[in-house]
């Protein structure tokens, strides 16, 4: 039985910063935003009009980041069109704040008042965000011995942490009970609002689509438990068959040193995905955001590599490092190390099987 303790008090107060090198001190909204949120926490007002008023704050705060040429990096590694998709933009400075906000609109609409998830860092502070704007009570689950560094931002933000024994995955689990005991919108991975999560991630491949005005030859991501790549592969497979586009990208998948089941499960060669060993799952300051024992939605994302002939690499610490390095000093972008993971398994595959000249899309998240 997984024990629960909740932090009601204060927490020393440290910059925030992400748990894996990029940088992000608070997390700032426009004045037109706060407006619409007071209208949006006002349960005095319509329900039609505040979840007007809610999609709004979607439209003005999240999604629509940029698509930009690496020219610098075609340079020197000789892959021309390579473009980056950078999720920085959002209002926490990750992909996350896509999937967060869309699920407060879903639990507005469907009448709950609290939304509860785990997290090891990042998605805590998308969904914090995203129901202190929509009036919602936020009940987030984190594993004891974790300590991310965003903790007094998502606190600051009015949710409540509950440290809970074991493992992010018996978090998970955790926070799934709980929402249903207490009768409380499920957002976490691989649950029931799993469709949900897609639907928001496969705006990144219409948001590419309507740059490129046709999908790329490859777009490579990291991977965790696999929900944003499935979701960008269900985006570009809408627009296929919609005859939007001439063709399905390739979906490379790309994550920690054997510490990932989605990549290690398509290196075996095996059709489902595959738990890890838990005791061998070593995190770092660097890969955290990426290793997992058991991908929640790991089948979906593995299908989607097999699906449309892609590959899985495994990323070392180090080359995390350094191309987040290169990306700053040779691009601008201030970026997550662990986010570089799809880029890099574009161009050592490159390396050793030089591809054709065409355009290729590497997802990068961070805050600039």
């Amino acid at each position: 039985m997984l024990e629960q303790k909740q932090i009601n008090g204060p927490v020393a107060h440290t910059p925030y910063h992400l748990i894996d090198g990029a940088s992000g001190f608070g997390t700032v909204i426009s004045r037109e935003t706060q407006e619409l949120s007071e209208i949006v926490r006002d349960t005095a007002n319509p329900l039609i009009e505040r979840l007007e008023m809610y999609e709004d704050i979607i439209n003005l705060e999240v999604g629509d980041t940029s698509l930009s040429r690496a020219r610098n990096i075609e340079r020197e590694t000789g892959l021309k069109q390579i473009f980056l998709k950078f999720e920085g933009g959002n209002p926490t400075g990750t992909q996350k704040d896509r999937i967060a906000f869309l699920q407060c609109l879903d639990a507005l609409r469907r009448g709950y008042d609290t939304i509860t998830i785990a997290t090891c860092g990042n998605y805590g502070a998308s969904t914090a965000l995203a129901a202190k704007l929509a009036g919602l009570r936020c009940v987030i689950c984190i594993p004891e011995n974790y300590h991310p560094k965003r903790l007094r931002e998502v606190i600051d933000m009015g949710a409540e942490i509950l440290r809970t024994s074991g493992s992010y995955e018996d978090s998970v689990g955790f926070s799934k009970q709980l929402a249903l005991d207490k009768e409380y919108y499920d957002g976490n991975p691989g649950g029931v609002n799993t469709h949900i999560q897609l639907t928001g991630y496969a705006e990144i491949a219409n948001e590419i689509y309507d740059v490129l005005r046709d999908a790329p030859k490859v777009i490579a991501a990291p991977v965790s438990n696999g929900t944003m790549l499935a979701g960008i592969h269900r985006g570009f497979s809408t627009l296929y068959k919609r005859g939007k586009t001439s063709r399905m990208p390739q979906i490379v998948a790309a994550s920690s040193y054997r510490k990932n089941p989605i990549v290690y499960s398509f290196q075996k060669g095996l059709d489902t995905c595959t738990e890890l060993q838990p005791q061998k799952i070593r995190e770092s300051q660097v890969n955290e955001p990426l290793i997992n024992w058991h991908s929640f939605d790991g089948d979906e994302a593995l299908w989607a590599v097999r699906a449309t002939n892609g590959w899985a690499s495994d990323i070392s610490d180090s080359k995390l490092m350094y191309y987040s390095k290169i990306l700053r000093e040779k691009e601008g972008l201030s970026v997550l190390p662990a986010s570089t993971a799809g880029l890099i398994a574009l161009l050592e595959y490159h390396k050793k099987n030089p591809l054709d000249s065409d355009r290729y899309v590497a997802v990068l998240t961070g805050r600039k």
